[in-house]
């Protein structure tokens, strides 16, 4: 089954671009990884899933690109054209002269009604394309306006047109010190929005992968392409293709339909996070060595204390014991925290990936009590290695990781709002004060529910 992914907004279409590279580059890698025949298998299952073919033969990714200036757009096409890998259709974009000027409500109230049919039809065109589909991919930020205020009308109209295809949001948490003066307003009107309208929201915090990118990939000058790549090998590590069950004969189908059952058990929860192990710099990888017990012990350690890479976990954290309540309310004070999962999945790529132990994540200490372990926990695995990995192992995870960075969002948008800064550029749009009381209303109910895990 195929994904279409809509790339929106500045933000969006440089990590879509990433996000394709990085899938292809993986799928067309040979060396040593495995057998001939399993490699082509995995192959088609990536193209299945992400790229379409033309008649010269080039891969087109399953994409639409959306943004109200033209100069992103028009860079990643032509970076795409020229990697001679793959490619975008020509046909499956649409930019503006005129961007949204950081305001949500104008990428929401404006630009959306005005582009509606026009992209509309550039999505319907692209499932059209494809022989079964599995569901939307949506990649955009949080803290501007056309790929929030945008992201969120579209994600609305996919929602009542395709309603019974699934609808996954990428979403880009801000820096903490951003500088949008109004991200925090954006990012609550982004997060209330997609909550009513999408089945799972993805998020990656612009300063967890900047640390990873400094600390683990040793960068010196850190660009948004640096962050970029390491956050599309955290998704390349999740939606290249792994097995349907045990056996190991045939490649899942249906990749959002399957993250969604295994992670999103109540539509009140819906927020995921990916850690990935290990991730460093090609240059290192060739003198380093892993093995599943290691790596496993340290992907279950940065799951309990909510660490985003391998590097400064910490160890003082525990899970409680089996049966004691949950820390609940907790969630909100001083660290550290052991980090409660509603629902874990542990994708594992490479070497002897049978050999993996996997019991250290079906503690019931680590979940809700409301939920047992096997309905809880589910693992994915492949012998094919991803990218150069000859061992990795990616967990994604709906827990309390996000409680503290929503309620501090949350927070400073309610101090902005109480002073009235800035709300007369959202209610000259159509927004009015009414909209931000229901987004204050339902994150607060968010944050309390995954306080109570």
């Amino acid at each position: 089954m195929s994904i279409v992914t809509v790339q929106l907004g500045q933000c969006g279409n440089q990590i879509g671009f990433e996000v394709f590279d990085a899938l292809f580059r993986d799928s067309y890698y040979l060396e040593g990884l495995c057998s001939k025949k399993e490699n082509e298998a995995y192959q088609a299952s990536c193209k299945e899933r992400f790229f379409s073919e033309e008649k010269n033969g080039v891969p087109v990714a399953r994409a639409v690109l959306i943004d109200m200036e033209p100069k992103v757009i028009n860079q990643v096409l032509s970076k795409a054209a020229h990697s001679g890998r793959w490619k975008y259709g020509q046909q499956a974009c649409l930019c503006q002269k005129q961007g949204s000027g950081n305001n949500w409500a104008y990428g929401y109230s404006v630009h959306g009604p005005r582009h509606e049919e026009s992209i509309m039809n550039l999505i319907q065109k692209e499932v059209e394309k494809c022989d079964s589909l599995s569901g939307f991919f949506i990649i955009m930020s949080m803290a501007g306006g056309t790929g929030s205020g945008l992201g969120a009308f579209i994600t609305q109209n996919l929602q009542d047109q395709y309603s019974n295809s699934l609808k996954m949001n990428q979403i880009i948490w801000p820096y903490g010190t951003g500088e949008v003066i109004v991200q925090n307003y954006n990012s609550i009107l982004t997060l209330s929005h997609l909550y009513r309208s999408s089945e799972a929201l993805l998020v990656h915090e612009n300063d967890a992968l900047h640390k990873i990118c400094a600390k683990l990939m040793k960068i010196k000058q850190i660009s948004f392409s640096d962050i970029n790549q390491v956050l599309a090998h955290q998704l390349g590590s999740v939606f290249q293709p792994t097995y349907s069950a045990e056996g190991m004969c045939n490649y899942r189908r249906n990749p959002l339909g399957d993250l969604m059952e295994s992670l999103v058990p109540h539509p009140e929860f819906k927020m995921l996070g990916v850690r990935n192990i290990p991730q460093m710099s090609e240059n290192l990888l060739a003198y380093s060595t892993f093995t599943w017990a290691g790596l496993l012990k340290h992907l279950r350690q940065m799951l309990i204390s909510n660490a985003k890479m391998e590097e400064g976990i910490d160890w003082q954290v525990r899970p409680p014991f089996s049966g004691r309540p949950p820390l609940g309310k907790k969630a909100l004070g001083s660290e550290p925290h052991f980090n409660t999962s509603l629902a874990n999945l542990l994708i594992l790529r490479g070497k002897e990936v049978q050999s993996a132990e996997l019991e250290g994540f079906k503690d019931p200490a680590l979940y809700t009590s409301w939920l047992k372990p096997d309905n809880a926990f589910t693992v994915w695995k492949t012998q094919r290695a991803f990218s150069k990995y000859e061992k990795s192992a990616a967990l994604v995870s709906n827990s309390q990781f996000l409680v503290k960075p929503l309620d501090m969002i949350v927070g400073k948008a309610w101090n902005m709002f109480a002073s009235k800064a800035y709300v007369h550029q959202y209610t000259k749009f159509g927004i009015e004060e009414e909209d931000f009381l229901d987004s204050f209303t339902l994150l607060e109910q968010v944050v309390s529910s995954y306080c109570n895990l």
